[in-house]
C-alpha cells in the first residue's frame, strides 16, 4: 500500500467535515476521500441492520478509491458497525473516539452529560466506557433527534436552533453537569449555541481533534504517513446537495477548498 494514498473519512452527512478539518491541521500533507450520505441522513432514527447496511456500502466505495485507512466520523455508525467493519475490509478503520477519557479528564464534579443520536444513546456504550473507567462517576445521556437535521439545513443559529439546543442540553444544566462529551460530529456546528445554554463553566469535549490524531498514531505505527513533500489533493463526495455542504465546510475548514461532488455509491 502506497504511503500516498488517501485517508478515507465518511459520515451520514456533514458532520464528519469537523473529523476532516482536524486531519487537515495535523496531517497536512494527506490526500483525503470524503463521503457524506447527506442524500439519507439522519442515520440516528434508523434501524441498526439499515445502518450496518449503509456503512458497508460507503467503505465498498472507499475501497473503491483505494484508501490506506477508513475513518468512521459518525458516532453512530462507530457504535453499530465498526466491528463487523473492521473483519471485512484489508485497511485499518478508525472510529469516532468516544471521548470519555477526555471527559474525565476534564470533570471536577464527575457528572458528565453525553449528547447524541437516538441510535447512539441506544448503544449505551458512553455510559458503560465512562463507568467502566471510573465507577463514581454519573453520566447524563440525552438523546437529540432534532439537532442533526438543523444542520444539514444549514439551521445553525435562530429561534429553531435555540429550541432544539435547549431541549437537548437544559436537562444536563439542570442536572448539574460539568462536562458535556458531544456524541455526533454534527454538533459542534451549534457549538455557540449549546454554549449559550449551558453554564459558562462547563467544559465541552468535542472529540473530533481526538479522532484525528487516533487516525495519525494508526498511520504512523503502520509507517504509512504521507511523505513530507506531497501536495495534498482532497475530494469531497456526497449523495445529495454538495452545493449546501460546500457551503457548511467553508465556515469551519481554512484552506481552500475543491469543487464537492454528487456521486451515486451504489453505481
Amino acid at each position: 500500500m502506497s504511503n500516498n494514498a488517501p485517508i478515507g473519512v465518511f459520515d451520514s452527512g456533514i458532520g464528519g467535515l469537523t473529523v476532516v478539518k482536524e486531519i487537515i491541521k495535523i496531517m497536512p500533507n494527506e490526500n483525503i476521500v470524503y463521503f457524506g450520505d447527506t442524500g439519507r441522513a439522519p442515520y440516528g432514527s434508523r434501524p441498526v441492520e439499515q445502518i450496518i447496511e449503509f456503512s458497508r456500502q460507503i467503505l465498498d466505495f472507499l475501497n473503491r478509491q483505494d484508501v490506506k485507512i477508513a475513518v468512521v466520523a459518525c458516532n453512530t455508525m462507530t457504535m453499530w458497525a465498526l466491528e463487523q467493519a473492521r473483519s471485512r475490509y484489508s485497511f485499518p478503520i478508525v472510529g469516532t473516539n468516544s471521548g470519555e477519557q477526555l471527559a474525565l479528564a476534564a470533570t471536577k464534579n464527575k457528572n458528565i452529560g453525553v449528547a447524541a443520536t437516538q441510535a447512539t444513546i441506544n448503544s449505551s456504550k458512553h455510559a458503560a466506557r465512562i463507568k467502566a473507567a471510573d465507577a463514581s462517576a454519573h453520566v447524563f445521556p440525552q438523546a437529540c433527534p432534532p439537532l442533526v437535521p438543523l444542520v444539514e439545513r444549514e439551521e445553525l443559529t435562530g429561534a429553531a436552533a435555540e429550541a432544539a439546543c435547549r431541549e437537548c442540553f437544559q436537562p444536563m444544566k439542570d442536572a448539574g453537569v460539568d462536562t458535556v462529551v458531544l456524541g455526533c460530529t454534527h454538533y459542534p456546528f451549534l457549538i455557540e449555541t449549546i454554549k449559550h445554554i449551558l453554564n459558562p463553566d462547563v467544559i465541552i469535549i468535542d472529540p473530533a481533534e481526538q479522532t484525528a490524531h487516533d487516525a495519525y498514531e494508526t498511520l504512523k505505527s503502520m509507517d504509512l504517513l504521507a511523505n513530507a513533500g506531497q501536495q495534498a489533493m482532497r475530494r469531497f463526495y456526497f449523495s445529495a446537495d454538495p452545493a449546501r455542504a460546500k457551503r457548511l465546510a467553508q465556515r469551519i475548514i481554512n484552506v481552500p477548498l475543491p469543487d464537492f461532488q454528487q456521486v451515486d455509491i451504489l453505481k
